[in-house]
């Protein structure tokens, strides 16, 4: 409750100036509920931001309730707890009802996005600079993290192998018990790799090192490893990064990275709200765009409406009404929905029909799943 609090006051203290102009045909309740990553993280920031433009600019008021894991995370969306999420790349899984989504309290989840934040910062694998790594394929036979439950990252590090021609038996997997100690083993030389985000404060400590840093080049117009690479994360895409230790626009790293955070809420989330929020992301961007760590990636040319998960009806009917919906877009979206319609199936038939408990139902599941759609012309993936 306290840090619920804290989050509260943090958004009525900031001090942005009053503008004269905001969004047309905007209409938002009193008060927004909102879960983001603990405060300090790029996401809380970016929604303690944001909500500070709501209150300044139409009298909202944004409370946050920050969440330490994934499920966490979803558990309120869930519950109803909150109406947005400024969700971090697991919420996908939850979509796909997926690795700790894959047991009998969970399942497929149906989730809407809004907006997405993609800046300037990349989500890739970064090397100790001693060791003779350049591209992905030069990882073979070199000691890479894996974070002991860290879904997230390690499907990240494996989507790099793949990017490479390797999997994790092409590598000495080393396993470390949170994401910040990954790093520190790369000081300590107890591993030559991690996956990482290229702003982390420990890369800078790499990159000052003995050992050095590297940022393995991952070629943008190579299809096939690219087609590899999504194979394992879909959600990865390439990306020209000019932030991050030993990156620079003068120097950029061609590598990875995927949305973070993502605005999003459950299938059920106000049309009316989902239809204002959008309109005051987009046409009040130059409000907010400078006032948090990675604001900069809401504006309207770095959203990807082709993305892996579907978007609210509201943000549809916004970017049709502007001009920026595409048959492509629409196209990916009703894919996405008729995808959605498959998994939720699948979870309805697999749940009546087995008594089956802990990782047999979750083997069960990642079965019952797979020939569902594939057998609707979907890839299964995971």
């Amino acid at each position: 409750m306290a840090r619920l609090l804290t989050g509260w006051l943090a958004i009525a203290a900031l001090s942005m100036p009053l503008m004269a102009f905001a969004a047309d045909n905007v209409n938002l309740p009193k008060t927004i509920t909102s879960t983001s990553h603990a405060p300090g993280s790029a996401g809380h920031s970016q929604t303690v931001a944001i909500g500070n433009l709501l209150q300044n600019e139409y009298g909202t008021s944004v409370r946050i309730m920050p969440s330490s894991n994934d499920v966490a995370f979803m558990n309120l969306v869930r519950s109803g707890r909150v109406e947005l999420c400024t969700c971090p790349s697991a919420a996908y899984f939850a979509q796909e009802g997926v690795l700790m989504f894959s047991g009998p309290e969970w399942g497929p989840q149906q989730l809407r996005v809004l907006a997405m934040s993609v800046a300037n910062v990349g989500m890739g694998m970064v090397a100790a600079g001693d060791v003779g790594i350049t591209e992905p394929a030069d990882l073979k036979g070199k000691r890479v993290a894996s974070i002991r439950g860290g879904d997230s990252q390690n499907l990240g590090a494996e989507a790099v192998l793949a990017f490479g021609g390797l999997t994790w038996d092409d590598v000495e997997r080393v396993e470390f018990p949170s994401y910040i100690k990954t790093l520190e083993g790369i000081l300590n030389d107890q591993v030559d790799a991690a996956f990482v985000m290229t702003i982390t404060s420990t890369t800078q400590q790499i990159a000052s090192s003995s050992r050095g840093i590297k940022w393995p080049y991952m070629d943008p117009n190579d299809e096939e490893a690219w087609a590899r690479a999504q194979d394992v994360a879909p959600y990865l895409q390439p990306k020209k990064v000019t932030l991050g230790a030993g990156i620079s626009k003068e120097e950029p790293w061609h590598g990875s990275s995927y949305p973070y955070p993502i605005i999003l809420g459950s299938d059920s989330l106000d049309y009316e709200l989902a239809s204002s929020m959008i309109r005051v992301l987009i046409e009040d961007y130059d409000l907010y765009k400078d006032s948090a760590p990675g604001t900069s990636g809401y504006a309207l040319e770095n959203q990807n409406l082709t993305w892996v998960m579907p978007f609210h009806q509201a943000v549809v009917d916004y970017y049709k009404e502007r001009g920026a919906w595409t048959d492509e877009m629409q196209a990916n979206q009703d894919h996405l929905l008729e995808r959605e319609t498959v998994l939720q199936q699948a979870w309805k038939d697999y749940v009546g029909s087995t008594d089956a408990e802990g990782d047999a139902f979750k083997s069960g599941w990642m079965k019952a799943r797979a020939t569902a759609l594939e057998s609707a012309g979907f890839k299964a993936v995971f």
